[in-house]
């Protein structure tokens, strides 16, 4: 499983590289302002057409009951069920899509009031460009279920480099026409590409035939619709976070986008660390759980929990103390001002306090999801977004966009630990388990590398410019990888030689 992970790690690294190039090209060219607050909202409806119709996370409901199938020794039945699934879905997001394409304009100005008649206009043409994208979306995640069951993780790893190429592809060749409209059209044929395409290809070289069959009635249908409707039924916070934002957000020109700038720099790390670890942790716990391994999949979990906790403390310092110049090397210039760069740092900096949760939770959901439970998630998730939503409220009418990242950071604080908690109560995964002396070391070495780096960007006269801030993100990489491991070596973690031995060959460290 640390394989896997170690190489959709490198996956996520490298998208997130080129969707660096990506967000620089966006500010560049259309700074924080009204055209790329469009944009960004314009994501927001077919994000939510996928998550109501099909899930959100269908793959993963998909993973679990292949692997289930995988396991019996019945895998031509599990050719068959996923074939109803993916025809019966299709019809039903068929469906969807083009009801959403009649009414993009009235929920464009219902959701974003505070937008103007110009910019509701210009967000309802790009959403109706994204959203037929939703179709690669689902058929090619149906189809990656087919290749994560039976461990192939290489296509996975290339879908997302594939989008991103796609995005900056079209904003270069069509920005001078279309303008901001490019960077959805590169959306959509990237998803086309990387994720439908690519995944196809790699399904028939499987040799697994899947066939387009209205078979309404065969017991996978009803097992997907089961553990599926759960997650179109509840909304969690990881999910409606950043709709929440949005929407608040839309009342300031410019505010989507500077909130969207920040979240987008801190999910890298989120998704190289947590998504990238709980898409290649999901095969290996349901195969567990359809070997009977409880004990052996709760120490899984535990492991793989406590690992990404302790490398997130080390994260979360680096962000948090490099946040200036990692804003002014990745972001800065062209029609993205300094005022901007600095209101982006503030918001990275809140926003990376909770690296730790949002990594976690993660693996604790497809903890569930393995298990065959997805009501429980859903529940408790629902109910803590409904009860956020008042902190989300008051925290903007005090501070503004700052409450709304604040409110942000609370919200995904209740939700990891509601999904701790319930794991722990129900007996599968104990909190004991976690290495707690582990985590505790690193949090010492995040605090000390932190310190360390804001006395060294705040405290340090800089040179000006781009020149000045890639000189403190090199010399504040090398001072915060050397407070790290000094750290962690002096404390006697474990951590430095787990990871060079997992990288290099070497066996786990007893």
């Amino acid at each position: 499983m640390f394989s896997a992970t170690l190489l959709l790690v490198l996956s996520v690294f490298l998208s997130r590289i080129i969707g660096f190039v990506r967000e620089k090209i966006i500010a560049y060219i259309f700074g924080a302002g009204g055209q790329t607050d469009s944009y960004r909202a314009a994501f927001q409806l077919p994000d939510m057409l996928n998550y109501f119709l099909v899930g959100g996370v269908a793959s993963v409901v998909f993973v679990s009951i292949l692997g289930r199938y995988r396991e019996q020794g019945r895998e031509d039945e599990g050719e068959k069920a996923l074939s109803a699934i993916l025809s019966m879905m299709l019809v039903v997001l068929s469906t969807g899509i083009v009801l959403a394409e009649v009414f993009a304009r009235s929920y464009v100005a219902y959701f974003f009031r505070g937008f103007s008649p110009d910019k509701i206009a210009l967000t309802t043409e790009m959403t109706r460009i994204l959203l037929p994208a939703q179709l690669f979306f689902f058929s090619g995640g149906v189809l990656a279920s087919v290749l994560i069951v039976r461990k192939q993780f290489a296509y996975q790893a290339l879908s997302p480099l594939i989008y991103n190429i796609f995005i900056i592809i079209g904003v270069l060749l069509l920005a001078g026409r279309i303008g901001v409209s490019s960077l959805a059209v590169g959306a959509l044929v990237g998803a086309f590409l990387g994720f439908l395409v690519l995944n196809y290809v790699g399904v028939r070289q499987l040799g697994v035939q899947l066939r387009l069959t209205l078979n309404w009635k065969h017991s996978g249908l009803y097992e997907w619709v089961r553990l599926s409707l759960p997650l179109m039924l509840g909304v969690s916070l990881v999910t409606a976070d950043t709709w929440i934002i949005n929407h608040f957000a839309a009342h300031a020109t410019g505010e989507i986008a500077l909130l969207n700038f920040a979240k987008t720099l801190f999910t890298a790390p989120m998704a190289v660390l947590g998504q990238a670890a709980g898409a290649a942790s999901m095969p290996f716990f349901a195969a567990l759980i359809g070997q009977g391994k409880h004990q052996e999949f709760a120490a899984q979990v535990n492991s793989s929990v406590t690992r990404l906790i302790a490398i997130s403390f080390l994260g979360s310092a680096a962000m948090i103390g490099l946040a200036r110049p990692i804003v002014d090397v990745l972001l800065r210039g062209g029609a993205l001002h300094e005022a901007d760069a600095v209101m982006i740092a503030k918001y990275l900096s809140i926003f990376s306090v909770s690296l730790f949760l949002w990594s976690s939770q993660s693996i604790y959901a497809r903890a569930f999801y393995a298990a065959g439970n997805t009501f429980t998630p859903m529940v408790a998730g629902t109910v803590i977004l409904l009860l956020s939503l008042p902190l989300y409220w008051e925290l903007y009418h005090l501070q503004g966009a700052t409450g709304l990242v604040i409110a942000s950071d609370t919200g995904i604080l209740a939700q990891t630990l509601a999904m701790a908690v319930l794991l722990n109560t129900g007996g599968l995964v104990r909190l004991s388990g976690l290495g707690w002396m582990e985590m505790g070391r690193a949090l010492v070495a995040a605090l000390v590398a932190g310190g360390v780096l804001v006395a060294f960007v705040y405290g340090v006269p800089q040179l000006a410019g781009f020149v000045g801030a890639l000189i403190q993100l090199i010399v504040g990489t090398v001072l915060w990888v050397s407070c790290c491991y000094g750290v962690l070596q002096v404390t006697g973690s474990r951590l430095p030689e787990e990871i060079k031995g997992r990288i290099f060959g070497r066996k786990k460290l007893a």
